[in-house]
């Protein structure tokens, strides 16, 4: 799926992305992550805060400020702008209540000629986070329905497919995974209505060598792809944020998604590896700066 940038007479207008996530000043995750990367692709990033917080929430302490009622106030201040943009990312929300600002933001900002990528955080290795509740699972699946793109791991895939984690998890041969997540995938859009591209991130497997991977199943436009490379280091703060915003960097720029996905993961196994080598805490997030000319 590839979307026009605006024009205007004469003029090749900016390329601009809507993203629509928290603000963690330590981290290195959500808008920080996002507004360095779209930035350093060429694209410009409209960031509208769903949260401040002085440091991701996995900081023993933090300061935390809901943004939740201020998200009309952007969305009401963009529409008398008359602003447009080539494509809409969503990240962490914190609650239901976000949701429905997102559907009203959806509802003056989505066009046919933009995309919407969905990343639907609501948990990781089998373990909901602590903002998840059976009604935020059910806004973000209106959310998934409406989106071009999704990222999510494998346990917000089994949330949004209602999958059993443990069950798809310990399936150990990488032929039957990979099989099964694609039947999974393929009766899944087929209820949704419209074409929708899905990338599951994060999987965990283990080659013939029995060396530990982790990879990500592409599935859309009639076509599947995967992309694996050793697993390095831990789980670290933002790194699918990272991973999000590139894929909506290299998408607003036209480019496919078979070709964005290994870039991508070349420019995070760069981060990773000084991440380990330098012994960053997994809380502070990867040392991705210094990289960012990769993409």
């Amino acid at each position: 799926m590839i979307f026009n940038s605006q024009k205007k007479v004469g003029i090749i207008m900016p390329k601009k992305i809507a993203v629509i996530n928290d603000l963690s000043s330590f981290g290195r995750c959500s808008l920080v992550a996002s507004i360095s990367v779209l930035a350093s692709m060429g694209i410009q990033p409209c960031p509208l805060p769903t949260a401040i917080l002085s440091a991701q929430s996995e900081y023993p302490s933090y300061y935390f400020d809901d943004y939740t009622d201020h998200m009309e106030d952007f969305r009401s201040e963009w529409e008398k702008m008359d602003q447009h943009f080539d494509g809409i990312y969503t990240g962490y929300v914190a609650s239901e209540a976000q949701i429905l600002q997102i559907f009203r933001f959806l509802d003056t900002f989505k066009t046919p000629d933009n995309f919407l990528l969905v990343d639907p955080i609501m948990g990781d290795d089998g373990i909901t986070y602590d903002m998840f509740t059976p009604k935020l699972l059910a806004n973000m699946e209106k959310l998934v329905a409406r989106a071009d793109i999704i990222t999510p791991n494998l346990t917000e895939f089994c949330l949004l497919t209602g999958q059993d984690y443990p069950q798809i998890s310990a399936i150990s041969n990488p032929e039957e995974l990979l099989a099964t997540l694609t039947d999974i995938v393929n009766n899944y859009t087929k209820g949704l209505g419209h074409p929708i591209q899905i990338i599951i991130t994060g999987i965990h497997l283990e080659d013939s060598d029995g060396i530990s991977q982790i990879g990500n199943l592409y599935i859309g436009n009639n076509s599947t792809y995967f992309h694996a490379v050793p697993a390095i280091g831990g789980s670290y703060s933002g790194t699918g944020d990272l991973f999000a915003s590139c894929l909506c960097g290299g998408i607003a720029r036209g480019e496919e998604i078979a070709s964005i996905i290994p870039r991508t993961v070349n420019f995070l196994s760069h981060a990773l590896a000084d991440s380990v080598a330098q012994g960053i805490p997994v809380n502070d997030g990867v040392n991705y700066e210094q990289y960012l000319s990769l993409l």
